[in-house]
């Protein structure tokens, strides 16, 4: 039994190429869409939910340095993933990376780990798009009746969470309208969320007390890490670019600058909008679930708390639009290789996506956001992003030991010292996570063994 057979790069560029329009997605994104697709995927929980928590439980005003270490180790897993997507410029993002430089059974865990961060985190993310929703109409009077209004729970009379069912829907039929039409409904919707977190800053910065800055380290440097390892959700979103591989029109030159360019973005707002909300509001009070909005309500801007409202809602809406396209591409890829039924690769001739992949990716989704809490959700996808991370910055030494002289549109600087830093970044934040979300993570990876030994070994297109 080899477990660690590999796929060449050369022969997933040839896949990409591949004249069967049936297994083939359309080109048709640059630069400019994988930016906004890329702040549209990563601007949204993390800036109108997590800054509050963290800064209360974790950083205090630290929230900043807690950011900025975060977006350190983005950073230098996302210098690993450009090189990756500039070489082996193909769907399926860490997954295909891992099947190159590790061999099958290593793909296929991180494939399985993709699965639970991009399925886990895009029900995560419903369920506090339902949140904002339901508290925008609450302000107009409109109040839906309870039992459809909360994840099953029958003490407190809540069946399931229609709103998060219905918006993760509506994402998935966007996007078997077309990658473009996405694209373009995307960059409206981050428009509109960028407008609103400049609008904040904007306002907010006049009621910065610099007196609510001290102490600025209430938890020391431990507090910073450990809200670091909290705000880490915050950041992703970035990696799901490298899945739209096949669909960019120059992925050598495109991806790098996409990846690269929406995460220095969107580092620089959550620095400023970080320091502008513990400015404004004692971080001891900013334990709620609408931070920024709350910090606006704190100063008597209720007209502009009103729009920060409507600003997260469109923020949630584009990273779950990204979210979705990034799982149905993994599953795309992974079905493509035999692993799973090759019902899930199947492309729509006309608007080329795999639309049956995407309808059952997000029904999965819908399932968990409509059904479970969102705390319950949220646990588990940090430590799945952190181990993608990990292995994608080890799979770079890897690959260039192994494969030196393949094309490379971008390269990572100092091999091996930044991927092993990046690597080493990310391990120790996944251990400042909790036992609960250890085990959750371990049987995850078990449950998907399973799979991979039951199904996807024999099916295995290596395996003919």
């Amino acid at each position: 039994m080899d477990l660690f057979r590999k796929k060449s790069a050369l022969s997933y560029i040839e896949e990409g190429d591949a004249k069967d329009q049936t297994t083939k997605l359309r080109k048709s994104l640059g630069a400019m869409d994988l930016t906004i697709l890329g702040v549209g995927a990563i601007v949204g929980t993390g800036i109108f939910v997590l800054t509050g928590v963290a800064a209360a439980e974790h950083a205090g005003p630290g929230l900043v340095l807690s950011f900025v270490v975060a977006a350190i180790a983005c950073v230098l897993a996302a210098l690993c993933y450009s090189e990756f997507a500039s070489s082996v410029p193909v769907s399926g993002s860490a997954y295909a990376y891992s099947y190159t430089a590790f061999g099958e059974m290593f793909a296929w865990i991180l494939g399985w780990d993709l699965a639970l961060e991009y399925g886990v985190a895009g029900a995560a993310v419903a369920s506090g798009w339902s949140g904002y929703l339901k508290g925008l109409l609450d302000g107009f009077g409109i109040h839906l009746p309870l039992a459809i209004s909360g994840s099953f729970n029958m003490s407190k009379g809540t069946y399931i969470d229609l709103p998060a069912v219905l918006i993760i829907l509506l994402i998935c039929y966007l996007l078997t309208r077309g990658i473009k039409e996405t694209a373009r409904f995307n960059t409206i919707m981050v428009v509109i969320k960028i407008t609103v977190i400049l609008l904040f800053i904007g306002v907010g910065i006049f009621y910065v007390k610099p007196s609510n800055w001290s102490p600025f380290l209430p938890f020391g440097m431990t507090g910073v890490l450990n809200g670091a390892a909290a705000v880490f959700f915050a950041y992703i979103g970035f990696d799901a670019l490298s899945t739209a591989a096949e669909e960019v029109k120059n992925p050598q030159r495109d991806l790098p600058i996409g990846i690269i360019s929406s995460l220095a973005i969107c580092t620089i707002l959550y620095i400023i909008v970080s320091l502008v909300i513990t400015g404004i509001v004692p971080f001891e009070l900013l334990n709620v679930t609408d931070p920024v909005a709350f910090a606006l309500r704190f100063i008597n801007q209720n007209i502009v708390a009103g729009l920060i409202s409507l600003g997260a809602i469109a923020g949630m809406t584009t990273v779950l639009l990204v979210l979705i396209y990034g799982q149905s591409r993994l599953i795309y890829a992974i079905s493509r290789d035999g692993m799973l039924p090759k019902l899930l690769s199947n492309i729509n001739v006309k608007t080329q996506v795999p639309v049956i992949g995407t309808w059952i990716t997000g029904i999965l989704i819908a399932i968990l956001a409509g059904l479970i809490p969102l705390d319950k959700l949220a646990s588990l996808t940090s430590i799945g992003t952190l181990f993608a991370f990990a292995v994608v910055s080890l799979g770079i030494i890897v690959m260039r030991i192994t494969s030196p002289d393949l094309p490379r549109g971008f390269r990572v600087p100092w091999v091996p010292y930044i991927p092993l830093l990046s690597a080493g970044i990310c391990i120790y934040l996944m251990f400042s996570l909790s036992k609960e979300t250890w085990q959750g993570f371990i049987i995850w990876l078990l449950i998907g063994l399973v799979i991979y030994f039951c199904y996807g070994y024999r099916h295995s297109k290596l395996n003919k």
